[in-house]
């Protein structure tokens, strides 16, 4: 009975030595675990009085098209004009096939005759109530039908322009698409999209300069016509409808434009160029900032470059905010960061 509780005590003992060496084992593998700490520097950000000039691209678009085309089907007898012709408003484009029209005007006619014996006999107490309004009825539905056929069998220019584009010929039967395209080129217009931090500094009324590569030595004048009231909730900007006046049609919808407005003196944030990155593959624009030790990625929209320092967007970022202006190609968001010196140190960090 004594022999057995010995072998008893050792089991439990060579049991609790097991226990005790896999637990060294844990703490030694916990206290080897290595925390990655990236030295960078850092600029915090402050805002900074600059005079601003916004330059943004844009197309110009003719200020009036009409698709040529009228509200019913059938076949289309002529088209009075060819690309590259000039029109003026009340022209006649098109002329359609004419056997409604024609039938319409006969049966018109003689509703008047019938009308206006309709009208001597409800004066003289001869007929009822009933039946000269009935016929009063269909007079003036007629009337309606013969000027909706009149508009839509000669299709005419609502306003002056250049015919821009021809997609039938004589003969063809109308079957949807456009038969012309009408487009005003003495007066052009654009619609730009402006980075929300703008909205209160933007008037209708507003002058601007517009500048295209085809013309390098040439500046044109434009004004704002419209400043729409929404903000795209997506791109955090709003747009607004410029008017370019074009009397020597040298410009031509279509071009590619630069809007340049100046905007008088604003706050915003500058940062140095090189601290900002770009996403392999897009546009897309970011920059690091220490976020209590950590780096946190934040995307931005460039704004205008003032030599080596660039204007940086976003909701994200604000005054006081510390960001990586060196070192920052090797973070991701979470990485521990120990800022080595401020950004006007001359301490060097490899890449």
């Amino acid at each position: 009975m004594a022999k057995r509780g010995i072998k008893l005590t050792g089991l439990v003992m060579a049991v609790f030595f097991i226990a005790s060496c896999s637990g060294g084992k844990s703490k030694t593998a916990v206290s080897t675990e290595t925390v990655t700490v990236e030295q960078v520097k850092v600029l915090t950000m402050q805002k900074e009085k600059v005079a601003h000039t916004l330059t943004l691209s844009t197309t110009l678009q003719g200020y009036e098209t009409m698709n040529v085309a009228p509200s019913m089907s059938g076949k289309i007898e002529h088209i009075f004009v060819d690309v590259g012709s000039r029109v003026q408003k009340g022209q006649t484009l098109v002329r359609m096939d004419e056997n409604q029209l024609t039938t319409t005007k006969l049966v018109f006619a003689n509703l008047g005759v019938e009308m206006e014996r309709m009208e001597a006999l409800h004066k003289t107490g001869s007929i009822s109530q009933q039946a000269y309004d009935q016929m009063k009825l269909q007079y003036e539905q007629t009337e309606e039908s013969l000027a909706f056929l009149e508009k839509n069998t000669f299709v005419k220019a609502d306003f002056s322009g250049v015919i821009s584009a021809k997609n039938y010929e004589d003969g063809e039967l109308f079957s949807g698409a456009p038969i012309l395209v009408l487009t005003q080129i003495n007066t052009l217009k654009a619609i730009v999209n402006i980075p929300e931090t703008y909205y209160p500094m933007i008037k209708e009324g507003k002058k601007v300069t517009l500048a295209s590569d085809i013309y390098p030595d040439q500046e044109f004048e434009a004004i704002i016509e419209t400043v729409y009231p929404t903000i795209d909730a997506t791109t955090h900007t709003f747009q607004v409808k410029l008017r370019i006046s074009n009397p020597k049609e040298t410009l031509r919808p279509g071009m590619f434009a630069r809007v340049t407005m100046d905007i008088g003196e604003v706050e915003t944030l500058l940062v140095p160029y090189q601290a900002v990155l770009k996403l392999q593959g897009s546009n897309e624009r970011y920059v690091y900032v220490d976020d209590n030790g950590e780096a946190k990625r934040v995307v931005v929209r460039m704004g205008q470059r003032f030599d080596d320092r660039i204007e940086i967007l976003s909701n994200e970022l604000k005054e006081g905010d510390r960001i990586v202006v060196a070192g920052q190609s090797r973070l991701v968001t979470g990485v521990k960061l120990q800022a080595v010196a401020d950004a006007s140190s001359e301490i060097s960090i490899e890449e």
